[in-house]
């Protein structure tokens, strides 16, 4: 199988490089992530004006021809810098809503929009009764003359502080847990009866619990089918699910060099402490780790334009890999480094922290794995 990429593919992949390289240092990170607002509206608008907000999405989309592929190089490049901008939340999953089932009218008031920079989703799916089961909805959104009222919580909604709209997951007929009556909302987020509770979380991202009261939808927010919504949500979630796995991939990479370039230098009685056999095999199997997890992101990227049954397949093998090696190289990164390691004061904390939520995030290895059995028996 040929897994050499194009010339435009490489011209996304060494333009985003750059950025990140010359942006995102270290020191500038920090910085950006202890301000009130925890993210650079600049940084994002430099992303649009390059094109990299248009990358993913079709021409006939307004987009330059691309699609998961140059996702997938572009998270790649962002995992290494630790980038905290909503890329995945407004491109990859608002983005993927109105791709895949946006109206002519919502793709040109809200897809160019995101194009552009102009404005930032976020994806509220999650409950805290849910775990990672996208059909537990107590979220309600019942018919109210030609539009719809929504009632319900959204737990730990990345990207929220800075968003202008939601892409809202709302139960519209049915009981809490069934698969059929589930639909998909855009939502303003200065609409009335919207209300946020704010925080950074522990990988140094912004996110909200979102509570929707009383609040009036229109029945053109509605995307896709009415009650027919959650092959949609997987679909995207699939797709997110991939992003954020070449995410870890370039996480994993930045890790274990400087694990390596840190092993090299300390010292332990009289010499470095690259020079002892177990911490060798730590290194080479850190690498290993991330080879393994080069491959299995490759391959669910490859697989997400494939019939549902392969696609579920793949991004569930990648996810289990993937999770178990973020867990394997940032571990062993933060040992070796000792207990500066989890201190904010060293790079390797951070990408140790980025890895760590990565394991669970859209689904932890353990969901997963219980997936991957599921879809293997029924096949």
């Amino acid at each position: 199988m040929d897994f050499n990429f194009s010339d435009e593919q490489n011209m996304v992949r060494d333009g985003i490089s750059r950025l990140v390289r010359e942006q995102y240092d270290w020191d500038t990170r920090r910085a950006v992530i202890s301000s009130e607002s925890g993210w650079r509206p600049e940084f994002w608008a430099q992303l649009a004006e390059l094109g990299m907000l248009a990358a993913p999405f079709s021409e006939e989309d307004g987009g330059f021809g691309g699609g998961a592929v140059e996702t997938m190089l572009i998270m790649e490049e962002f995992g290494k810098g630790l980038v905290v901008e909503p890329f995945v939340p407004s491109v990859v999953c608002a983005g993927g809503f109105l791709k895949h089932a946006g109206t002519a009218a919502q793709k040109e008031e809200y897809l160019s929009a995101i194009i552009a920079g102009e404005k930032v989703f976020a994806f509220a799916y999650a409950e805290p009764q849910g775990r990672y089961d996208l059909a537990n909805l107590t979220t309600t959104a019942k018919k109210d003359g030609e539009g719809y009222t929504l009632n319900g919580q959204k737990a730990v909604v990345i990207g929220a502080p800075w968003a202008s709209h939601f892409v809202v997951t709302a139960r519209t007929s049915g009981g809490q847990t069934d698969a059929d009556g589930v639909s998909v909302f855009i939502v303003a987020k200065d609409a009335d009866g919207v209300s946020l509770r704010d925080y950074a979380t522990v990988d140094g991202r912004r996110a909200s619990e979102v509570y929707f009261e009383n609040v009036s939808v229109p029945a053109d927010a509605l995307i896709g089918e009415l009650d027919n919504g959650l092959p949609l949500i997987e679909t995207v979630v699939d797709e997110a699910t991939a992003a954020v796995c070449a995410e870890a991939t370039g996480a994993m990479q930045v890790t274990h060099a400087m694990t390596l370039e840190y092993a090299k230098q300390r010292k332990q009685f009289g010499v470095p402490i690259s020079s002892f056999q177990v911490l060798q095999h730590r290194m080479v199997d850190m690498f290993m780790e991330y080879e393994q997890s080069i491959s299995m992101s490759y391959l669910a990227t490859i697989k997400l334009a494939e019939d549902e049954a392969t696609r579920k397949h793949a991004v569930s093998s990648a996810k289990v890999r993937i999770g178990q090696s973020a867990r394997f190289v940032g571990q062993s990164a933060v040992q070796t480094h000792g207990g500066m390691g989890v201190t904010d004061e060293t790079a390797v904390g951070s990408y140790f922290k980025r890895l760590s939520i990565i394991e669970s995030e859209f689904g932890s290895v353990d969901h997963h794995m219980r997936r991957h059995i599921k879809l293997t028996a029924a096949a």
